[in-house]
């Protein structure tokens, strides 16, 4: 007993000095990557400050009745994906999954019918889903989404579309927009019946995952990426021969708004969204070498070759959702949006080679010999960076061949050498990183002479 009781115990021990890991399908941003980041930002900043949009930031937790009520009970993200668990209030609360369900809830809650329609928000930050780990799709990943809320018309869905794609655009992408209209609730009726009787005269021939969908939601039937089920929907009805006048007609114009602009795009007749609260327009931004259509070829019909659909990795998508507002217990609120996942944009730069800026650069290095020249130093380095100047320092190392190693990696340009002769004479050094030079000057006047270098 002894012998097992000691055994037991090391293996406690073990676990205990066992070094935490990221979980799985999670993972740290590190400085190097960091650049990718800053960059898509600022693109993503740009581009809402172009088209009038205003940043709202949202919680990470919300009641899961929202997501329930609004994504859909029976859709993937809700039955698999959803991060839920009761607190210790008794409350069942989840990670958000997606970000557009917060945005009706907030229009909602905070009255923004009341401001001048429509209402343009933007954010960016992480959604969780516990889906399976594989290249670019991680269970907590970042999103970049814009909606406008308050107006049907459809000159915004095609603006939405164009924003997505300059997005892409300007950052090096090509990409292309498979587009398609689902409809109403009210014509996606007898649509759902054509389709679902179709379907069950290839029950057999469907996986697994396709025969619940058959019950449960048929309209993701088209968006199988096992092949047979995708030979199996080339034959399928096409939505847009059922769609109502005003459905129809909403779609034409979008399309006209995007030929105007010159917005390639693919008529993707199999093209269906994993949300329910998608109404009419819906889309898709593919990698252009993806998306059946170039720039060449703006306009494309029909749908996507199964090749191309097994392999298919959205970057973004989104569409109109003017039921989602009322669903949440506001007022009918026609409303349009997108979202960008981050993650696989910079998969998608990094495969295409693309350069994005690297980090600042700093202009002046700060060097110092001994504890005195140390603590000048520290004051030196706030007076220069409150002028404004790009400063770096090594403060915790002493030896100075060590200060001018980290300054000549930093690739800075000059280096401001403090030691205790220096101290005593009211100098400092300054060396010229690229010449190798060094001349003294006057510490009273350092910050005048630097700026006069730099040309500032």
């Amino acid at each position: 007993m002894a012998v097992k009781k000691e055994r037991i115990e090391k293996e406690e021990l073990k676990i205990v000095k066992k070094t935490p890991h990221a979980l799985r399908g999670f993972k740290d941003i590190l400085p190097a990557e960091q650049k990718y980041w800053d960059a898509l930002e600022a693109k993503a900043k740009q581009i809402v400050l172009d088209y009038g949009f205003e940043k709202i930031d949202l919680p990470l937790l919300e009641e899961t009745l929202l997501f329930t009520r609004s994504v859909g009970k029976e859709t993937d993200i809700v039955e698999k994906e959803m991060f839920s668990f009761i607190d210790r209030g008794g409350e069942n609360v989840s990670l958000r999954p997606e970000a557009t369900a917060q945005i009706a809830r907030a229009y909602i809650n905070h009255g923004m019918f009341n401001l001048p329609q429509p209402v343009r928000l933007y954010y960016i930050g992480p959604v969780f889903r516990y889906d399976r780990p594989q290249s670019g799709r991680y269970r907590q990943f970042n999103q970049f989404g814009f909606e406008a809320l308050g107006d049907m018309h459809p000159v915004l869905d095609a603006q939405v579309i164009l924003m997505a794609y300059n997005f892409m655009k300007e950052l090096g992408i090509p990409v292309t927009i498979q587009i398609n209209s689902i409809g109403c609730n009210n014509c996606r009726k007898n649509y759902k019946v054509q389709l679902v009787n179709y379907y069950k005269t290839q029950k057999h021939d469907l996986c697994e995952d396709c025969k619940e969908r058959l019950v449960k939601n048929p309209l993701r039937l088209l968006d199988c990426k096992e092949e047979k089920c995708q030979a199996i929907s080339e034959d399928a009805p096409q939505i847009l021969d059922f769609i109502c006048d005003d459905c129809k007609n909403h779609f034409v114009k979008v399309l006209e708004f995007l030929d105007e602009v010159q917005i390639p795009y693919n008529l993707n007749y199999h093209l269906v969204r994993g949300l329910d609260y998608y109404t009419k327009t819906i889309f898709e931004v593919w990698p252009a070498s993806q998306g059946g259509s170039d720039q060449e070829n703006p306009t494309a019909q029909g749908g996507v070759d199964n090749e191309t659909k097994k392999g298919q990795s959205a970057l973004g998508g989104g569409g109109r959702y003017d039921n989602l507002v009322e669903i949440l217990g506001g007022r009918s609120t026609p409303a349009v949006g997108a979202s960008i996942g981050l993650e696989r944009v910079i998969l998608k730069l990094k495969e295409l080679n693309i350069e994005v800026p690297e980090k600042e650069k700093r202009d002046i290095f700060v060097a110092q010999l001994g504890e005195s020249a140390k603590r000048k130093s520290l004051l030196l380095y706030e007076m220069l960076r409150r002028e404004g100047l790009k400063v770096a320092e090594c403060f915790a190392k002493d030896g100075l061949k060590t200060q001018l190693e980290v300054a000549d990696k930093l690739g800075v340009k000059y280096t401001l050498i403090l030691g205790q002769k220096e101290l005593s004479e009211g100098t400092i050094l300054l060396r010229d990183m690229e010449a190798g030079a060094q001349e003294t000057i006057n510490y009273n006047k350092v910050i005048k002479e630097v700026k006069k270098r730099l040309e500032l």
